[in-house]
């Protein structure tokens, strides 16, 4: 089976917008895929495309073969990841570790000062 990395065009008319997949070479360009690995969006300026790297690199190695589209993607996406410094990027986070929260007295401060402005002063009744 011949593996492709080529786009798979979704959005409305006139208003373009792909989808990188890997797909059998022998199969529609919008029909059936193996996997998502990005996205590209033509009418965005700068940058305008997402794509899972790592994944990309392993289907090359398994003898996948990128159109000539997905071919310049892959090689802007590689010098703009090039260009951002380490400390400017975020770090990815792994599937079980937990997002940075709160200290637990600086939300007890939040919902004090919150409880005094939810529950507004009744008004007295008005005289008949």
């Amino acid at each position: 089976m011949a593996v492709s990395i080529r786009l798979r065009r979704e959005g409305a008319k006139n208003r373009p917008y792909y989808k990188i997949v890997v797909a059998d070479s022998r199969s529609p360009r919008d029909g059936k895929f193996i996997e998502l690995i990005g996205t590209y969006d033509p009418k965005k300026p700068d940058h305008n495309s997402t794509l899972k790297l790592d994944r990309i690199d392993h289907w090359i190695s398994q003898g996948a073969q990128p159109s000539d589209t997905v071919r310049s993607l892959i090689k802007k996406n590689r010098e703009q990841s090039a260009s951002v410094p380490p400390e400017a990027a975020a770090p990815p986070l792994s599937p079980g570790e937990p997002i940075a929260v709160e200290p637990a007295g600086a939300t007890a401060v939040v919902e004090e000062s919150n409880a005094a402005v939810e529950a507004p002063a009744i008004p007295p009744p008005l005289p008949e």
